[in-house]
Parts: C-alpha cells; sequence; structure tokens
C-alpha cells in the first residue's frame, strides 16, 4: 500500500506530520487529488487553537470520518482518480475544487443550494483535508484550471469565492459605497469583489496597521483604525450624510454586527460574512423604521468557478493576498507562529512538494 504523509489535527495545538495510507479509490460522488499547495484559513487556526469547533468528534453523517484528521480545503493539485466521469475533467488535469460535502437529495441541494445542505461539511473538517499529499474531494466540486492560472493561485480561489459571494448577497451594485469591518484575508477578498462590482467608495475598519496599510496600497477609499476613529460618523460624512449602502462584516465578532447594524444608511443591506459565535443585540427599530436588512452568508455557492473565470481574464488578480508560503513539513510551526502573530500575514500557503 501507498503512503503519503499528511499534517493532522489531534486536538488543540496538537498537529502532527504523520505517514498514512493513501487515499482510497474514489466513490461515485469523489475524486482523487495530489496537492499542489494549500491555504491556511481562519477555521484552521480556530480549530488548531481551540478546536473542535466545526469538527465532529463523533461520525461525520456525510463521510463518516472522525477526528484525527488534515486539516485544510484551499487546495489546488492534480486529479489522480475520478469516482465517476465528468464532463471537460480527466485524470491528469490541474483543478481546483468547492470542498463542500453535500447530499444531493434534500430541498436545498435541489435547488442547488449545497452549501446548506443540513448534512453538508467541507474536507479538512468533515473529511481529511489537504495539509497533504493527496486528498479526497467531492466529484461535484472540480474546476478544472486554465493554462493561465496557476496553482498557487488557484489555491486561494475558496477564500476570493467567499468574499465574491458575500457581495452577491449583499446585492452590491455600481456606484455604491461599502464598508468592510475587518482587513483580514476575508475582507480583503470582499473588497477585491465589491471592487469588480463597481463600488465607488470603498472603507474598511480595521485595527491592525499592516493590514491597514496593505489594502490601502489595494485602492480602498479609506482605512480606519477603529480603537482610534468613530467608523460609523466618518463613513457617515464621508457618504454625503447618508452612509454606506452595504456594510459586510468580515470577523464574526457579535459587538461588531450589531455595530454595522447601526451604521448602514436607511435602507440599506447589512451582510454578516465573519463565522461567529454568540448572540447579537439590537433595537429593532433600527432594522423596522429604517428598512434595513440584515443577510448571512455561508462560503460560496458556485462562485469558486467564477473566480477561475475572473482570473483568467485578468480581471482579478490575487497575488497580493498571498504573503507567505512554506512546506507542509513546517506546517505546525507556521500555524503556531499565524496564531502569535496575526498581523504578519494575509494568506499563507503550503505545501508538500517542496520549495
Amino acid at each position: 500500500m501507498e503512503t503519503m504523509k499528511a499534517l493532522r489535527w489531534h486536538g488543540a495545538r496538537d498537529l502532527r506530520l504523520e505517514e498514512l495510507p493513501d487515499p482510497p479509490d474514489p466513490r461515485p460522488h469523489e475524486a482523487v487529488v495530489e496537492v499542489a499547495w494549500c491555504g491556511v484559513c481562519g477555521t484552521d487556526l480556530h480549530e488548531y487553537l481551540e478546536g473542535p469547533h466545526m469538527i465532529r468528534t463523533e461520525p461525520h453523517p456525510l463521510t463518516g470520518a472522525v477526528p484525527p484528521l488534515a486539516l485544510g480545503h484551499e487546495l489546488s493539485g492534480t486529479v489522480l482518480a475520478l469516482g465517476a466521469e465528468v464532463p471537460g475533467i480527466a485524470v491528469g488535469d490541474r483543478v481546483t475544487a468547492d470542498p463542500v460535502w453535500r447530499c444531493g437529495a434534500c430541498y436545498w441541494c435541489a435547488r442547488g443550494e449545497y452549501h446548506i445542505c443540513p448534512k453538508s461539511g467541507s474536507v479538512g473538517l468533515a473529511s481529511p483535508g489537504a495539509f497533504a499529499e493527496r486528498v479526497t474531494v467531492p466529484l461535484a466540486g472540480l474546476t478544472r484550471l486554465p493554462d493561465n492560472v496557476s496553482d498557487e493561485m488557484a489555491a486561494v480561489a475558496e477564500p476570493l469565492a467567499v468574499g465574491l459571494h458575500a457581495v452577491t448577497r449583499g446585492g452590491v451594485r455600481p456606484g455604491d459605497n461599502v464598508l468592510v469591518v475587518g482587513g483580514g484575508p476575508i475582507g480583503f477578498a470582499v473588497i477585491l469583489a465589491a471592487r469588480l462590482a463597481g463600488a465607488a467608495g470603498l472603507y474598511v475598519s480595521e485595527p491592525l496597521k499592516e493590514r491597514r496599510e496593505r489594502l490601502l496600497d489595494l485602492g480602498v477609499t479609506e482605512a480606519f483604525d477603529p480603537r482610534e476613529t468613530d467608523v460609523r460618523r466618518e463613513v457617515f460624512v464621508r457618504t454625503g450624510r447618508i452612509g454606506p449602502d452595504v456594510v459586510i462584516d468580515a470577523t464574526g465578532v457579535p459587538a461588531l454586527a450589531a455595530q454595522a447594524v447601526a451604521t448602514v444608511r436607511r435602507g440599506g443591506r447589512v451582510v454578516l460574512a465573519g463565522v461567529g459565535h454568540g448572540k447579537v443585540e439590537f433595537d429593532m427599530g433600527q432594522l423596522v423604521f429604517y428598512e434595513r436588512a440584515v443577510l448571512g452568508t455561508l462560503g460560496y455557492q458556485h462562485d469558486i468557478a467564477r473566480v477561475i473565470d475572473l482570473m483568467s481574464t485578468g480581471r482579478l488578480d490575487a497575488a497580493p493576498l498571498v504573503t507567505g508560503r512554506f512546506p507542509l513539513s513546517e506546517g505546525a510551526g507556521v500555524l503556531a507562529d499565524l496564531a502569535a502573530d496575526r498581523a504578519r500575514h494575509l494568506k499563507v500557503l503550503l505545501t508538500p512538494k517542496g520549495l
């Protein structure tokens, strides 16, 4: 039996690089991919620091997986095996993957809303992930890569798709003023997507100076430090005393979600894109009397292929998002460093192939 290296989560702050059997032959709804690159997500970092959160300690209802398992769901690589034929994709093709497992039979899957399937889960959380040399992924999620999209850039298609989906949910239109709360990787992705959607004013609330500077280099209208500035007032003034048309929270912090409701203009839209925990309290009158809308957004819905197309046509340059590249063998130390200093990097990629 062939073996491979995988960086597996055994518990909070317990990642181990281990030698494991290769993935089994794929079932009809699966594919096996040889990993080129895998991004480190904030979700991976939370599981590393204090998990399990999204990792189940009992068998997952779709995959049967239990820990220990490899983290990692932002991936690119080469198809090694297909469980069934896929139009336009063959063994040997370079691909990225939508990592969401779905049942394919429920009300939501039938409507194409597979990302909110009650049984859904992600590669790297509900099944062994791509912090490994090889990984099993959903067959339905494969996207073939054009020659002009590199493996590195394809590995960040997943977080960029999160931003694109949030902007789509928020209905950002040409000429809109948009406030993004949080300038980390998802906030960065939201900003890129909002710019593509034609936002006229792009404002960011972000406490870390290094991130604000990166975002200013990207061309945002203004980046505020919420510890020193009344962001609500400043954006209100800069938008002609109207307020932002759309506020997108990329932090998941309950208090900031409540603040977003109070900040968006009358008739505006708040999108909660950060994965958070806890209760949000706000005055119902702020919604009813001002006809504001609050929307949740989860991951992506057929958005990864859209991101690849945007990259291929040159409309989306994701290169500034990637600030670190490391071998998988150093992965445990990389996550520990990220936990200690989140300002240093936006998106870090790991590769099992060596640098």
